[in-house]
């Protein structure tokens, strides 16, 4: 079971001219859905694909054309919710977003305003051992993207790229719950790591599928309280939008630059106003897009060409059966079950791929041994040559089998690490490699005995000092390790060198 008591992370001071000041962010995360097919066509959702070829007539709003819902797009929406602990609503409705732009070529988005298909869930976000923070989750829903206006292939011209159009978008919208730069990065981290555990969503940033439009604002002390108990918005000051952040770092910048911004204001005698921003990662700094819109700006309607989106019950109930462990269950398990530690723990279930590596290694074997192997061996050469897990030249088998020789007194650990390069770099069996190359520890006392004498015969000097200083013991030690080429078993030379010296 997953232990839910934490501490809360302190919300982020600001000390202006006129006292403190606090933010308060909510944010709004539109993830694209692990779909192949669009939400109301078959046209591709293929990455990188030539510009406008994945483009069905819906999509292009040929005349006559009408939408038809995705339902494994539906079936990743409820997926996601269950994933938050949210309400599933066994009836939601489609709505038209009337605007026009390029890159819409219906001149409306089709999205759920009135009735989502998802309703109230939360997400945990730790900031630190025993220390989270609960983000409310207010709605999800579905909506279909638009295309990609290209500004910078010619000086007079603007180009269309209607690939994007129609790719199927879950908005998770949560509570103005986050408190400051760095947990609102948490929360988008949390966030992409459960849609990926789920499969909802790749969570690739780079490539757009991942996206955050960030509500910030300011109040004074207590106000965020207030706000808590009565429900009351005016407590939070106006807030404003900063449009697709795709960047942990940035949605920090951006966040720390936009509450300065509006403190400045505020502290001038001015008013904020509630409006749409960008972010210059160039400059660090947000600027002005439109005027925030409200929803009577976009003229919502029911979509006359889809009926209301009704499911049952028990199909809910299979998807619900079918979820995979989450992130803070399989951290607790872990915990648990390896005797791991908070951080080990966190770090090896940051991803799914990762944590079934590990599990791979660990099952049947030390999990401590295991996850000291697996994060700062193997995961430091990954990181040291730009690779993550799943590009691994070592296989669990083979990091286990590199395990299973130390553990059975055949290598010594100075040994493993050559080991593990020869594995890494030529590939192989562990146990064969030792074998060919003469990497077996030496564990004969007598042969151990034997390098011994030879070294304490070479150094007198050295044996009436570590008499008089029994800690230079160790320096005897190194010096048959290395006359033993690393073979020797350490503990042994330790035990014979000790013996010799009568210590």
């Amino acid at each position: 079971m997953l232990d839910l008591t934490f501490d809360a992370p302190k919300p982020r001071v600001i000390s202006g001219a006129t006292g403190d000041w606090e933010m308060v962010i909510g944010m709004e995360v539109h993830a694209q859905v692990a779909s192949k097919a669009k939400l109301f066509s078959g046209a591709s959702t293929e990455f990188g694909a030539e510009p406008n070829s994945n483009v069905s007539f819906v999509d292009a709003a040929m005349p006559g054309m009408l939408p038809v819902i995705n339902e494994f797009c539906v079936e990743q929406a409820v997926r996601t919710g269950l994933g938050l602990k949210a309400k599933i609503n066994l009836k939601s409705a489609f709505d038209r977003k009337n605007y026009f732009y390029p890159d819409l070529p219906q001149g409306y988005q089709i999205s759920q305003l009135y009735e989502p298909i998802v309703g109230e869930g939360e997400v945990i976000v730790w900031m630190g051992e025993g220390v989270a923070r609960r983000v409310r989750i207010e709605r999800i829903h579905i909506e279909q993207d638009a295309g990609k206006s290209i500004h910078d292939m010619d000086p007079h011209m603007s180009f269309v790229d209607l690939n994007r159009t129609g790719v199927a978008l879950m908005e998770i919208v949560s509570r103005p719950d986050i408190r400051g730069p760095e947990e609102a990065a948490a929360y988008v981290t949390k966030l992409r790591q459960i849609l990926r555990y789920l499969g909802t969503c790749d969570g690739n940033m780079q490539n757009g599928n991942l996206r955050a439009d960030v509500n910030v604002s300011v109040c004074r002390p207590g106000d965020y309280e207030r706000y808590r108990e009565s429900g009351d918005f005016s407590h939070l000051g106006t807030r404003c939008e900063i449009k697709n952040m795709n960047s942990m770092r940035f949605i920090q910048q951006a966040i720390e630059f936009e509450a300065r911004r509006q403190i400045a204001i505020l502290e001038d005698g001015g008013e904020v106003v509630q409006e749409t921003r960008l972010f210059d990662p160039d400059r660090g700094e947000t600027r002005s897009m439109r005027s925030k819109e409200e929803a009577h700006d976009y003229r919502y309607f029911p979509d006359p060409d889809l009926l209301p989106l009704e499911i049952e019950q028990e199909w809910v109930d299979a998807i619900r059966d079918s979820l995979p462990e989450l992130p803070d269950e399989k951290k607790a398990r872990f915990i648990a079950e390896f005797g791991l530690s908070d951080y080990d723990a966190s770090v090896l279930t940051a991803d799914v791929e990762s944590a079934a590596y590990f599990e791979d290694v660990a099952r049947g074997r030390d999990g401590k041994l295991a996850a000291n192997w697996v994060i700062n061996e193997l995961f430091g050469r990954l990181k040291k040559d730009g690779h993550d897990i799943t590009r691994s030249p070592v296989s669990p088998g083979q990091l286990g089998g590199i395990i299973d020789l130390i553990r059975k007194g055949d290598i010594s650990g100075k040994i493993a690490k050559e080991l593990f390069e020869i594995v890494y770099t030529e590939g192989g069996d562990p146990a064969r490699i030792v074998e060919e190359r003469g990497m077996k520890q030496v564990t004969d006392a007598g042969a151990i005995e034997a390098a011994v004498d030879e070294v304490i015969a070479a150094n007198p000097a050295q044996v009436e000092k570590a008499r008089d200083n029994p800690k230079l013991a160790g320096w005897f030690v190194g010096q048959v390790m290395k006359a033993t080429g690393g073979k020797a078993n350490p503990k042994a030379v330790n035990e014979i060198v000790r013996k010799k010296l009568d210590l």
